[in-house]
């Protein structure tokens, strides 16, 4: 920083770096985790393979840099802008306890950073199980039961990610509840678990049984 700012003049670049955070459209610090969780899950779809991508944003952004490594996708959440283009397409869908699709349905479903937002998350993890086929492959991103003291003052003192969805958090992960709530409870196996981003998150990868 220039010697020769003064107090006052530090103080105007602060009110107009507060001013320019607020009248961005979403916190600043969420496109770049959103990109991190993106970057992590990205290797784990396999090629050709048809995706649902639950929870997928108003964007669709995973969907979007995935379409030329898949063969179809779709993407499901309440806020989305609903599209069909190429071999993407998104529906407008409040997620509860249902899923619109047919049985055996999909090769993969991904959840990032969704499913602790969800109030029912048992049915909606055993929905899951039913539009996989069998053998196929559920990727999920959660935050970790270390995050939420951060996370927290991330949102409500500092506002670099978003307070709503801080908010809306129902609960927080970690590899034992993970275990339990995708094997003991819906099912799943092959289990497999890290924690990542200096164990602020789950990475976690299950298959449906054959």
């Amino acid at each position: 920083m220039p010697s020769n700012l003064s107090f006052a003049d530090i103080k105007e670049l602060c009110k107009f770096s507060w001013i320019l955070m607020k009248n961005m459209s979403e916190p600043f610090l969420e496109p770049l985790l959103r990109q991190l969780r993106l970057r992590k899950i990205r290797p784990h779809v396999p090629k050709n393979s048809v995706i649902l991508d639950i929870g997928c944003g108003t964007n669709a952004t995973f969907l979007k840099a995935i379409s030329p490594h898949i063969k179809q996708g779709f993407g499901v959440d309440f806020k989305v802008k609903e599209f069909k283009f190429s071999n993407t397409q998104t529906k407008q869908l409040r997620l509860e306890n249902y899923l619109p699709f047919s049985n055996e349905s999909f090769q993969v479903v991904t959840m990032l950073a969704v499913l602790e937002h969800i109030e029912k998350e048992k049915e909606i993890l055993q929905e899951i199980y039913r539009v996989l086929i069998p053998g196929g492959k559920l990727i999920l991103t959660v935050p970790s039961v270390w995050s939420q003291p951060i996370l927290e003052f991330l949102a409500y003192k500092l506002k670099i990610v978003s307070e709503a969805e801080i908010r809306d958090h129902k609960r927080y992960y970690n590899r034992k509840k993970l275990r339990k709530v995708l094997v003991k409870d819906t099912n799943f196996q092959d289990f497999h678990h890290q924690y990542f981003q200096l164990w602020m998150n789950n990475f976690c990868t299950v298959k449906k049984r054959i």
